[in-house]
């Protein structure tokens, strides 16, 4: 796969996520993937892509993915982005709120053969949990 390839596939799970769509887990995750995010539990598998797509929508139903920045070498897509939304579910623990969060989140995915096997995530949770209020600004 080429490096542009990568970065398609990339562009499609932001896509999935932004729109809780699960009906593309078998065509976009390894059954081997795996979610390395220190601020969210641990998912892996088919079930745990489900879980991670899901999760979103769910707790910010209009939630949005912007790609700021993107670079591919071989089998690895970095990325930075912005997601927005309104906080309309429990996420994380946290009862909805009502609030319209901006954050960061900065990416390394790996691709093998068209799949997603490991998404190594860092998003500004901090910065949430101050737009939401749980902690002081």
């Amino acid at each position: 796969m080429t490096s542009e390839t990568n970065k398609e596939v990339i562009k499609r799970f932001y896509q999935a996520v932004d729109q809780g769509d699960t009906s593309v887990v078998e065509s976009l995750f390894s059954p081997e993937w795996e979610n390395v995010d220190p601020s969210l539990p641990p998912m892996q598998g088919l079930d745990g892509a489900r879980t991670l797509i899901r999760m979103f929508t769910a707790s910010f139903p209009d939630f949005t993915s912007k790609i700021d920045l993107m670079a591919a070498e071989d089998d690895r897509v970095a990325v930075r982005a912005w997601h927005t939304g309104a906080h309309q579910g429990v996420f994380l623990g946290i009862p909805a709120t009502g609030k319209q969060v901006k954050i960061s989140a900065t990416g390394i995915f790996t691709v093998k053969d068209g799949k997603l096997t490991q998404n190594r995530v860092v998003f500004d949770a901090f910065g949430l949990l101050q737009q939401l209020g749980v902690v002081p600004q």
